[in-house]
């Protein structure tokens, strides 16, 4: 019986679990860490109450400078969207592809991407590449 099921390859583990590593130190990780080390330490020589509060300490840190990050991340895609909202209506300059460069009126904004892209004619180009904005000459 056992070498039908083997030679069927069924099994209840036949895939392989596959773990995919953390990339990235946050406070779940820190907090693992530190309660792996509480965990095994040596009861006849414990962690050291001073290096306790010195890890609490860095965790507190790490998160705060995490937000800090955040925000500032966030901050600063609120300011590509309003200057990339502000010059609709603006003429505008970019360098195409052949090295050409090429002008006229921003005619709306799109936000659907990652960064802010800027209509200009026909052509979609990305807020960082385009190289002057003037007001429109009045005719």
């Amino acid at each position: 019986m056992t070498d039908a099921v083997s030679a069927a390859g069924t099994s209840l583990y036949a895939g392989t679990a596959t773990r995919t590593p953390k990339q990235t130190m946050d406070g779940e990780m820190f907090l693992s860490l530190l309660v792996t080390q509480l965990r095994n330490q040596d009861p006849s020589s414990p962690l050291d109450t001073n290096g306790m509060i010195q890890q609490t300490a860095s965790l507190a840190s790490m998160e705060q400078l995490t937000n800090l990050a955040t925000l500032t991340q966030d901050g600063y895609d609120l300011q590509q969207r309003i200057a990339a909202a502000s010059i609709i209506g603006t003429r505008v300059s970019y360098t195409a592809a052949d090295g050409t460069t090429v002008s006229g009126v921003a005619s709306s904004v799109s936000f659907a991407g990652a960064r802010p892209t800027v209509t200009v004619g026909d052509a979609a180009v990305e807020l960082s590449k385009l190289t002057t904005i003037a007001t429109p000459s009045a005719s």
